[in-house]
């Protein structure tokens, strides 16, 4: 018996149904490569057995930092495929956080581009249970690289079950390091079945997204698609100039923006491209209100808010009657929300507090933290999941969101762990101590700023941390401000008042690394 919500199963079922109909098409620097059902299937089974013959079985975690290319979804496809557990990693992660990411999840291959591959020189591999790397676009370039190697021999699909899991994706820490969110088959499909719903997708839609394959939005895009027997289209990176050009180019039906690529494409200067297309509809969680009311007049079609995230599923939604009214949406049928004090206590409408979250149906959110069991307590205690998201359920029903309770930083769709950010800086012999915190910028997001307290006898070069930082830390994550201190803020137990730093925000003593030119890749 099958289950839809077993990706082996609901690939071998559709490539039967729909046959040589296109499901996936990628950009790539030379033109697209596009495949049918049934060949994804079929690339499917065969990187399966490529990975079996490498000695993946199933249950082992196959760590992949790759950019949007058609090798990174065939081996998640065969991990899946396999019973394998795929750990697809920002391409940005460097240093502590990336020998982190791969000392927890225990991966014993890693599959890397050459063109990444200048990361590794920092990690303590010795310490990882990493035993092969297979590289692609060269030969191997470092003591356990390997060539990528081609497609082995077809297995058949693992037997699995809804519950079993199928990715770890690492989310930022919040007061420590980043946490891998273990995702159940059944997850990632409620994913796309929510998604798909809230857009309303129907049968022989194009999707075309450039949000980065290793996120869970990308992934569940390609969900969407395989559902709904439509074709999902991958870009390789997000470009302001050539956005509209390839919309059009696919005839896509259907895009995905995240908060501030919308700003951007509005900062453009206008052009018939701006409505020379075929998308009557974009998922754009997290654009600012002030946004959507210009973006809709000027590109035809309205951007759709929501709330999820990697724990969790799409849960909350507007309409696109209600979407850029300020607020998240409604909470979803099957799921359950609420707002809570530091008690649990739920309060009344019009009140703040921390947003909770359950889900009716088994597995529809992810089943805890690897390796990390007091965290998967913590966050999933009393049954529900917290979000650290300070919101207000308005008396309609609809949510708003205020901010973070975390101490976390989001800028330009990543989420950044300012202890990561702190122990890089920390590891800096003329840095006695640091905060990380958010502070707002142009593009509706938050920047990342730091305050430093200098070794004695030392006068910090703000070029030079910001060259210290570069192979230690993603690039998105590295500090834009940075300003010397006496002082820090701190609580009556020594704790540091971040949200005093944040308040005070940028000063005239404060350095601005874009003001200073100062690239970060």
């Amino acid at each position: 018996m099958t289950d839809p919500r077993v990706l082996p199963d609901l690939l071998a079922e559709r490539a039967e149904s729909c046959g040589e109909a296109e499901l996936v098409v990628f950009e790539g620097d030379n033109g697209a490569e596009s495949w049918s059902y049934a060949e994804t299937a079929a690339r499917a089974a065969a990187r399966a057995g490529a990975l079996a013959e490498a000695g993946v079985g199933r249950g082992d975690r196959v760590a992949l930092m790759l950019t949007n290319r058609p090798e990174l979804l065939e081996v998640i496809l065969g991990c899946l495929w396999l019973g394998a557990v795929a750990v697809p990693v920002n391409v940005a992660s460097r240093g502590v956080q990336l020998q982190h990411i791969l000392s927890n999840c225990g991966a014993r291959l890693m599959v890397i581009e050459a063109g990444l591959a200048e990361c590794l020189s920092t990690l303590e591999m010795d310490a990882l249970a990493v035993e092969r790397i297979w590289m692609l676009d060269i030969g191997a370039g470092h003591p356990l690289a390997v060539p990528f190697p081609p497609p082995g021999d077809a297995t058949t699909p693992a037997k699995l079950t809804a519950g079993d899991t199928a990715a770890i994706v690492y989310t930022s820490g919040t007061t420590g390091p980043s946490k891998g969110v273990c995702c159940p088959h059944a997850q990632i499909w409620w994913w796309g079945k929510n998604t798909a719903d809230i857009l309303g997708l129907t049968e022989g839609e194009r999707l075309y997204t450039v949000l980065p394959l290793f996120h869970v939005n990308a992934l569940n895009t390609f969900y969407q698609a395989l559902i709904t027997r439509s074709t999902v289209i991958f870009g390789r990176r997000f470009s302001a100039s050539g956005f509209w050009p390839a919309v059009a180019r696919h005839r896509a039906t259907v895009t995905y923006l995240l908060g501030a690529m919308v700003p951007i494409l509005l900062s453009r200067p206008e052009s018939p491209a701006d409505r020379d297309h075929w998308v009557r509809l974009a998922l754009g969680p997290g654009v600012p209100q002030r946004f959507h009311q210009p973006f809709a007049e000027r590109f035809g079609f309205a951007l759709i808010e929501g709330y999820g995230s990697t724990e969790t599923n799409f849960v909350i939604a507007a309409t696109p009657e209600t979407t850029g009214d300020g607020t998240m949406g409604r909470v979803r049928p099957g799921f359950s929300a609420r707002v809570v004090d530091d008690h649990d206590e739920q309060v009344p409408p019009g009140t703040a507090g921390e947003l909770i979250l359950r889900a009716d149906e088994p597995f529809a959110f992810a089943s805890g933290y690897f390796g990390m069991a007091e965290k998967t307590v913590e966050a999933w205690r009393n049954l529900w999941f917290h979000t650290g998201d300070r919101v207000v359920q308005e008396p309609s029903g609809a949510f708003r969101f205020v901010d973070r309770m975390k101490d976390a930083i989001r800028r330009r769709g990543e989420n950044i762990s300012s202890f990561e950010v702190e122990q890089v800086l920390l590891s800096h012999p003329g840095i006695g101590s640091v905060a990380a915190f958010p502070v707002r910028s142009e593009m509706a997001e938050d920047e990342v700023m730091v305050a430093v307290i200098a070794a004695p006898g030392v006068v910090l070069d703000p070029v030079e941390l910001i060259d210290f930082c570069r192979p230690r830390l993603p690039y998105f994550a590295i500090p834009r401000y940075i300003e010397t201190v006496e002082a820090l803020p701190v609580t009556e137990n020594g704790k540091v008042r971040k949200y005093v730093l944040t308040e005070r925000g940028v000063t005239q003593a404060t350095w601005d690394r874009e003001a200073a030119g100062i690239p970060v890749r």
